[in-house]
């Protein structure tokens, strides 16, 4: 649904569209849309590919590490995994220094599948930053991954997480 041009002036003139959580809200749901759909057709979900992309940059990862690292609820994280682990992306093994922890390995056909994914993903995230320039489109990946690191977890200040992965 577009807009006519007299609607996108009001539109982007209103305190609605100035609100940093409507911004972030619509942008989500933009991608996870997009994304979703690209994420299918290389057989995981789209919290399969976050999961997965973890566990390919940082290997030997135990789950309670992972579910830290991509911010996820560990119950969620399980499911996660087995779908991943059906799916023949990866693969968990227990940990020889205690055995009741399972490190998630990544198969060669997980990076395979990780590799085309991100190729994938690169294009809709070209397509939604098609109207920045080159600096324009670093200087909002650098401020989001600020943005991402301590200051929201100061905002935050230790209250437990509502998302759509936390367990109701």
């Amino acid at each position: 649904m577009s807009l006519s041009p007299a609607a996108a002036d009001q539109a982007t003139s209103s305190r609605l569209h100035d609100d940093l959580h409507w911004l972030f809200a619509r942008l989500k749901q933009g991608l996870a849309t997009a994304e979703a759909a690209v994420v299918r057709e290389h057989g995981m979900s789209l919290w399969g590919y976050t999961v997965l992309m973890a566990v390919v940059e940082t290997p030997a990862t135990s789950q309670l590490a992972l579910a830290q690292a991509v911010s996820v609820d560990k119950s969620k994280l399980v499911l996660v995994i087995d779908e991943l682990e059906a799916a023949r992306l990866v693969l968990r093994r227990p940990d020889p220094a205690d055995r009741r922890v399972r490190i998630v390995e990544a198969t060669d056909e997980g990076r395979r599948a990780l590799a085309a994914t991100r190729e994938a993903i690169a294009a809709v995230e070209d397509q939604l930053l098609a109207e920045l320039d080159a600096p324009a489109r670093e200087l909002l990946r650098t401020t989001l991954r600020q943005l991402a690191a301590g200051p929201i977890e100061r905002i935050e200040e230790g209250q437990q997480a509502t998302n759509a992965c936390a367990p109701s």
